[in-house]
């Protein structure tokens, strides 16, 4: 048994390197693609590296599902949430100090706090059918298409960050597309081997699928987060670093489960809605007067913000 752990260990941690690599290629390609068309970076910001950063979990929420593992599914996407505001942005304000100026951050958060009551009250049956998959995903149309329209009022400042950020895009769009039709392959094949690894270790150490997608899962997925809000803080752009983390939240509740549920209906087991939603909410509202605020988050909001990730996983593992 301890050999055969050993191979789902490494067997995982592979998938979980051709996750990155596709995702990696995936936003490389689709970012220089729409510089092409001539969209502005704040709006390539809002679109493409946001659906981009979070095609690891739709990867792996959709795998599971197909595959018959519904609480992988959701734990993927309930514990990567969890994971992007606790870790991922208290890590960031570790590093850097994060002013937020943006008025779309601003305005996200609360759209944030209402998307997750929504999802909640469409996932309190115990199931996210096709009807509810069809809400999510219409919802994350008309979130992108309302960002793009608030983006345009954004100030120079926030546009500069983004272009700097994402820096400019190659002249040969076969050569983009092949980027991201790499990426992709390298996303299926990640996420099938990522789920059937964590699945093995699951029943290997006695836990439950639930858990191993809370934490295990969600944190190897959301690996790109982690990468794009640190690159941004270095470089100065705090409202690139926390407008990732907020948008991706958003794209994971309503884009990965919305179309997660459209291919295949996904059982929502009592766990989540006993516990882990609630404590995503939580963790949502407690953002709401650090960020709407204008206020910056400091070093020692982000070692609190960490203290209560490791908190949290006590009591996942605990149980």
């Amino acid at each position: 048994m301890g050999n055969e752990l050993i191979l789902q260990v490494l067997a995982f941690t592979a998938g979980l390197a051709l996750l990155a690599g596709g995702a990696n290629a995936l936003v490389r390609g689709a970012v220089r693609l729409a510089a092409l068309t001539g969209l502005s970076a704040v709006v390539i910001g809002l679109t493409v590296v946001a659906f981009g950063t979070s095609a690891p979990e739709l990867a792996v929420s959709l795998a599971a599902a197909l595959a018959g593992s519904p609480e992988i599914a959701i734990g993927n996407v309930v514990g990567s949430n969890i994971f992007n505001l606790l870790v991922v942005l208290g890590l960031t304000a570790v590093i850097i100090p994060l002013p937020v100026a943006s008025t779309l951050v601003r305005i996200d958060v609360p759209i944030l706090i209402a998307v997750s009551l929504g999802f909640i009250a469409l996932a309190a049956n115990g199931i996210l059918g096709r009807i509810e998959g069809a809400i999510l995903f219409g919802a994350v149309v008309a979130y992108t298409i309302f960002a793009v329209r608030v983006s345009i009022r954004e100030p120079a400042v926030v546009e500069r960050e983004a272009a700097e950020y994402l820096g400019k895009g190659g002249q040969r769009i076969w050569v983009q597309a092949l980027l991201i039709a790499a990426g992709l392959l390298l996303l299926v094949a990640g996420a099938r081997l990522m789920v059937y690894a964590a699945v093995q270790i699951a029943t290997a150490m006695g836990m439950s699928q639930a858990v191993i997608g809370l934490t295990i899962v969600a944190a190897g997925t959301s690996l790109p987060e982690i990468a794009t809000s640190v690159v941004a803080a270095l470089r100065r752009e705090p409202d690139i670093a926390v407008g990732n983390i907020v948008g991706s939240n958003i794209f994971n509740l309503l884009a990965i489960v919305g179309l997660t549920a459209l291919v295949h209906p996904i059982a929502v087991a009592p766990v989540f809605l006993q516990r882990d939603l609630w404590v995503m909410l939580a963790v949502t509202v407690a953002m709401l007067p650090i960020i709407v605020t204008g206020r910056k988050v400091v070093r020692w909001e982000g070692v609190l913000l960490l203290a209560g990730y490791a908190g949290y996983l006590y009591w996942v593992l605990a149980r």
